[in-house]
């Protein structure tokens, strides 16, 4: 605030407004401590991240695909002075859990709580913001879904049929994770009974070609079983119009619209939505209580379920949304698409009440490592306790992993790469115009930002070169253009030592001493602007220059 003051480093900052840019960086680097909740006027922005499974450590590629990027943006709204809340926490229910408790010889509930921690203690490391972050094994989370489920049923929108499952005497029948097998349209030799991860297929178990049981390797029979379907075919029609409009107002991605519209034209068709197991949201009907919801029906549900243990007014952010004027915006890898585009809608819309509907969606191609893929049992490549572990510092890993990110295509990660943009980019990029404007100024004028003309033209000239850019970077942050938002940033700084270079403060300093003050002034304006564009994507960086400011 005292930079941003001068008359001269008003000038740099162009049109924006030094008191709304001081605030909006003790708002990018850090969510409220109290609930938030919708303010009538204010654009009210719901951010969430996929919930990750609690069976595994997160990867790179997870925490880049979904919660760093929810972060980012996050950050940007609050900069904004937007009112956004930010939620987001672990998937806990359903096969992956179980099988993972058989794995480890824990209980499901020792799993959850032992993963949870591991998950949040890394989200913790790498400066991720929320303003919420919860789970799904809760008994709130079996309210609301239930709740949900009674109101799908009571519109007619829900079935029950009998269906062909795999079973094996020793364990039962087998939910969909607990069958491994050969995909039906990639020959992919380990393709779960739920989806395929090499070609990304949806699969049954009984599509499976020599499907095996993952308990224990033996080859399941089919037999029949009762189940509930939610009944997608009577709720298509509605689907379609919330596609066709929402799409357009929220500037969907083309990986994502190509997904769903795929959905679309092949015809929706009813979907399963309970498993034979035990640990889930138990099914509020007869005859059902040994079954429990599917995850993909149940773990969507995790975003409201969450947001009500953020606050007990959690309907004020999810019902009525034109009265309350909120806005859902979602990010998540491409994998999750269809759950997010055409299940989770379709459930809202089959209670026939006034649910917040999903406005943007942000989703994420796969980020590779060094030719191939990330695999936790292979041990390849960076897991978020390796990253903790390799001295590092976080605000690195964001910024490498942002620059990278896999907004239209695959991307990848390569160790050499990473230091050749520390290198070039953070230190002789950033680092080097920060420190030649603040360590000149403390040396030559006493560490004062001196008080000049608000005329003075090198700030002025600074601030036309700068003031594109800023538009640029806002832009492409509205539209949820991380990686070239934070380009734009980059060129900021960029043209900082441009500035530099052309004024050389060190020969006005013995010569012109006016106007080295006047040049000194401006530039420590612009690493002000900086810090600002910058909180949202490293902002352990923003806090320290700010502290040296």
């Amino acid at each position: 605030e005292a930079v941003s003051s001068t008359d001269a480093a008003k000038a740099a900052l162009g049109d924006l407004d030094a008191g709304a840019l001081a605030a909006g960086l003790r708002e990018a680097t850090g969510a409220s401590s109290a609930p938030r909740l919708p303010r009538k006027g204010q654009r009210n922005v719901l951010i969430t991240s996929a919930l990750p499974y609690v069976n595994n450590v997160p990867h790179l590629g997870n925490i880049i695909g979904c919660v760093l990027s929810a972060d980012v943006y996050a950050r940007f709204c609050r900069a904004r002075g937007y009112n956004a809340v930010y939620v987001c926490g672990t998937d806990e229910y359903g096969t992956a859990t179980q099988t993972k408790a058989m794995e480890e010889g824990l209980s499901c509930r020792q799993i959850c709580d032992k993963y949870h921690a591991i998950h949040r203690d890394i989200y913790e490391w790498f400066d991720i913001d929320f303003d919420h972050f919860g789970r799904t094994s809760t008994p709130t989370q079996s309210t609301i879904c239930q709740d949900i489920y009674n109101a799908c049923d009571a519109a007619g929108n829900c079935v029950e049929d009998v269906m062909q499952q795999l079973y094996h005497e020793s364990v039962g029948f087998l939910a969909d994770r607990l069958v491994e097998g050969t995909c039906p349209k990639c020959k992919y030799e380990d393709a779960r009974g739920d989806q395929c991860d090499a070609c990304g297929a949806l699969l049954n178990p009984t599509d499976l070609i020599k499907p095996r049981c993952k308990a224990n390797g033996a080859t399941p029979e089919v037999r029949s079983t009762r189940h509930i379907f939610l009944d997608l075919p009577k709720v298509e029609a509605r689907l379609g119009e919330y596609v066709a409009t929402t799409s357009k107002e929220g500037n969907w991605t083309s990986n994502c619209l190509a997904v769903t519209k795929s959905w679309l034209a092949n015809g929706l068709k009813q979907r399963c939505i309970t498993r034979d197991l035990r640990w889930g949201t138990p099914v509020p009907r007869e005859g059902y209580e040994n079954k429990v919801f599917y995850v993909w029906f149940d773990a969507p549900i995790g975003y409201i379920s969450i947001t009500a243990t953020y606050t007990p007014e959690w309907e004020r952010w999810w019902k009525n949304p034109a009265e309350n004027d909120v806005e859902l915006v979602q990010f998540m890898g491409k994998d999750n698409v269809p759950f997010h585009t055409v299940i989770f809608p379709c459930t809202l819309l089959g209670t026939g009440q006034d649910w917040t509907m999903m406005k943007a969606i942000s989703v994420c191609e796969y980020l590779n490592y060094e030719g191939g893929k990330f695999s936790k049992s292979r041990g390849v490549g960076v897991f978020g306790n390796d990253a903790k572990e390799t001295g590092i510092p976080a605000e690195v890993w964001r910024y490498y992993l942002l620059i990278n990110r896999p907004e239209q295509s695959d991307s990848m990660f390569v160790w050499d790469d990473l230091a050749a943009k520390n290198n070039t980019e953070l230190l002789a990029n950033l680092g080097n115009f920060v420190n030649r404007a603040l360590s000149f100024m403390k040396a030559r004028l006493g560490g004062v930002v001196p008080t000049v003309a608000a005329d003075a033209p090198d700030g002025v000239a600074l601030g036309d070169k700068v003031a594109p850019l800023l538009k640029e970077y806002v832009e492409h942050m509205e539209k949820i253009k991380l990686k070239d938002g934070l380009k734009a940033a980059m060129m900021v700084s960029k043209a900082g030592n441009v500035f530099l270079q052309e004024t050389a403060p060190w020969v006005l300093f013995k010569s012109d001493k006016q106007r080295c003050e006047e040049v000194v002034a401006s530039a420590a304006g612009l690493v002000l602007v900086l810090c600002a564009l910058l909180a949202p994507f490293i902002p352990s960086f923003t806090r320290k220059v700010l502290g040296q400011l």
